[in-house]
């Protein structure tokens, strides 16, 4: 069996993918355009990608091919009908980075909340030396206790996140894009609602019509001032050029954004022109990205790999 990785990078190179190496023959492309695909794929069975787009332009030359694994949940860039008419199966993953992106929301929140780059700086800077209190706590900050956290997208990660908000003391409500059913054990609400009532506002929804720019100028002008804005769903969910407006005309306190309509971030991204740094925090994609999450997304491909092919 020949295994191809075609942008094994995606994964990055700290991770064993010895598990693959027992399975068969391993080639490994740290990237691949769509250009190159065709000359890579010729004698795969099994093909392992990330981002690469997987249709009869990139894939038509293969003439083995069995199975290809998508090492994330989303699978926009397969064309489905082209496997299923090739008889090609085709497998993603999902709920293994669950922790890794509850784990970075926080480390997101608090960093917004208790405004740490701003006291780090004051440190750094040597303005702590010799200062005149033993304390200095110009930039005010709240506990999360008591606060109300409002979370977009009720999975796996939602629910996590909500978990952890309630051992913290906060008040957790939702909202559901799609009008799902209400989930036991979680409050539900309307989308003005979770606007106006949120001093945390986090999105973990995926990306779809009923949440495609769900958050713009009107969304932003119904929430608190004191609001903090998380997004670690999809970037396209948020208006990134009402966000800037938002941020600079300061109808919300801040916002945390893990993920970016454009990725990687585009040289015009309105984002660029918020004025106060320090109330905007953009991480390049990595709240999925712990080694425990992408040791433990391998593991499941290379499972994945074993059942389809009885091995």
């Amino acid at each position: 069996m020949k295994i191809v990785f075609l942008d094994r990078q995606t994964i990055g190179n700290d991770i064993d993918l010895s598990e693959f190496y027992k399975l068969g023959d391993v080639t490994e492309y740290g990237f691949t355009t769509k250009e190159e695909a065709p000359s890579r794929v010729e004698d795969a069975d099994v093909l392992i990608i990330n981002k690469v787009p997987i249709n009869e332009e990139t894939i038509g030359t293969a003439k083995n091919l069995k199975l290809v694994c998508v090492t994330a949940t989303g699978t926009n860039n397969l064309d489905k009908d082209y496997l299923e008419k090739r008889h090609i199966a085709w497998r993603n993953v999902a709920g293994y980075s669950t922790e890794s992106v509850a784990q970075h929301t926080f480390a997101m929140l608090f960093y917004l909340m208790e405004h740490l780059s701003y006291y780090d700086n004051y440190v750094k800077a040597g303005n702590y030396i010799n200062d005149t209190l033993f304390t200095h706590f110009d930039k005010k900050f709240n506990q999360l206790q008591g606060k109300t956290v409002g979370i977009i997208g009720l999975g796996a990660i939602g629910r996590r996140v909500a978990n952890i908000s309630t051992l913290f003391g906060a008040k957790v409500i939702y909202y559901s894009a799609s009008g799902a059913t209400p989930q036991e054990g979680y409050t539900q609400v309307d989308f003005d609602t979770i606007l106006s009532q949120s001093d945390i506002l986090s999105i973990h929804a995926p990306l779809n019509d009923y949440t495609e720019n769900l958050m713009d100028y009107a969304a932003f002008s119904k929430m608190k001032k004191n609001a903090i804005l998380l997004n670690l769903g999809r970037g396209s969910i948020i208006n990134e050029k009402d966000l800037a407006k938002a941020l600079n005309e300061e109808l919300i306190a801040a916002a945390g954004l893990d993920v970016l309509c454009i990725e990687p971030m585009s040289p015009n991204n309105p984002l660029l022109e918020v004025k106060d740094k320090e109330r905007l925090l953009i991480t390049p994609h990595i709240g999925w990205a712990s080694i425990e999450a992408r040791t433990n997304l391998m593991n499941i491909i290379a499972g994945q790999v074993r059942d389809f092919f009885s091995l």
